[in-house]
């Protein structure tokens, strides 16, 4: 079929509108980020960080804040850089799974294999004591497989929330270019989607409550042909398979545990399910929830730097029965609005998944060294997710593993980002 001459000329424009790009202001968060890093720098020069770990048993080795690995902005990276780190998430997604069959039969990939030691500990992980650390180390555990499994010598990058806030579709992390981390879905009519658990602030689709007009942005349906279509504002909703970005056309090989989208049923856990990624990218969860200001917040505001219960309990604060709250925690898997990344224990398939946990963990780290010492052995809350069944409360000699992907480790080793395994800092 021969397409229109209005509907070649607005794809055009629309791929040139695509192109543009301007962040938005991420200045309070960085300016919290290198105060950290100075205070981190001093306590580290003086020993009394590593005089402290020590009263642990924690090993601080030789790693200091001047040898240490840096991660990224993921924004700021070269196109190359982008490319090296995609293949080699592409390259794990290649590789033979290695989990036993009996154990996850549904994994085809060491992909499957990272994605199910989440599945298999979701309700331990989560609003539990070993959130912040456990999810700590199984990025950091993903790095060390893209690096010793698949010739990465990078670091995995951050995904600056506030960047991204005002502009996501046409963002470096998700304008569905060869360098992002995916583009919207393909069209796929879908009702409000559920993001908290109180079924409050339900996502609208197409674009989560702003509709995708077909001459409005950078992706143009072929159903709307027509300049009397494009003038009567006609919406399209996205939703679909992701057929842009580097990740295009890979599949979610196990089945989903508690989905979110329309039409996608759970089966037998950790069975064999393949399906698409699919997004539908909401620019308007993204405007509201993901501001510089709510990372400031979380970092300034004196209600939150009590302890490290106030603090992890705001990052991941979704509201109450009545009043909803897209905590930026709960934000960035529900920014693309699609599956896997809205159920919470397959999330790890959406490949945006680690940006954003490596972003969660940069802001941990933020908060930890603003006083490294006094906030080093912190744990809050119990042993299991809202303490459902009652648990004992978590300390900080409680241990976990990540399943076939690495051995077990002990929380208290895994509190400070130059010392025990690690060797890392955020930039």
């Amino acid at each position: 079929m021969q397409l229109p001459l209005t509907y070649l000329t607005l794809l055009a424009s629309a791929a040139s509108f695509a192109t543009c790009w301007t962040p938005a202001p991420s200045f309070g968060s960085d300016q919290a980020a290198a105060e950290s890093l100075k205070i981190l720098t001093d306590a580290s020069t003086d020993g009394s960080l590593q005089k402290h770990l020590a009263t642990k048993d924690v090993a601080t080795g030789k790693c200091t804040v001047q040898n240490a690995a840096v991660r990224r902005e993921y924004s700021t990276l070269s196109n190359d850089e982008k490319l090296d780190y995609t293949r080699a998430v592409q390259c794990l997604m290649a590789r033979p799974a290695i989990t036993p069959a009996d154990k996850a039969p549904g994994a085809r990939s060491r992909y499957d294999d990272i994605v199910a030691t989440h599945i298999n500990q979701t309700r331990t992980i989560h609003r539990s004591g070993s959130f912040m650390a456990w999810h700590r180390h199984y990025v950091w555990t993903f790095e060390q497989a893209l690096r010793n499994e698949c010739a990465y010598k990078g670091s995995v990058p951050y995904w600056s929330w506030a960047k991204s806030s005002q502009d996501p579709l046409n963002s470096p992390y998700l304008d569905g270019s060869e360098h992002s981390q995916g583009g919207n879905g393909e069209y796929e009519a879908h009702n409000c989607t559920t993001g908290l658990s109180s079924g409050l602030l339900c996502i609208e689709p197409g674009q989560g409550g702003e509709p995708f007009y077909a001459y409005g942005h950078s992706i143009i349906h072929p159903m709307y042909t027509t300049s009397q279509d494009h003038h009567t504002n006609s919406p399209i909703p996205q939703g679909g398979c992701v057929k842009t970005g580097p990740y295009a056309g890979i599949m979610a090989n196990l089945t989903a545990t508690v989905p979110s989208w329309p039409g996608i049923p759970a089966k037998e856990p950790l069975s064999y399910a393949p399906r698409c990624i699919r997004h539908d990218i909401s620019a308007p969860l993204a405007r509201k929830w993901s501001g510089d200001e709510h990372v400031v917040d979380l970092l300034r505001n004196p209600r939150y730097q009590t302890d490290i219960g106030a603090f992890q309990d705001r990052l991941q604060y979704t509201g109450n029965a009545t009043v909803g709250w897209y905590g930026l925690h709960q934000f960035g898997h529900f920014l693309v609005n699609g599956d896997p990344a809205g159920d919470f224990f397959n999330s790890p398939n959406e490949p945006l998944f680690w940006l954003h946990h490596a972003m969660a963990d940069r802001v941990w780290w933020i908060w930890q060294n603003q006083k490294p010492v006094e906030r080093a052995f912190q744990v809050a809350g119990t042993r299991t997710m809202n303490n459902k069944p009652p648990s004992d409360d978590a300390t900080v000699d409680d241990t976990f593993d990540m399943g076939y992907n690495g051995g077990e480790v002990v929380i208290k080793d895994l509190v400070s980002t130059i010392a025990g395994p690690y060797c890392y800092i955020y930039q």
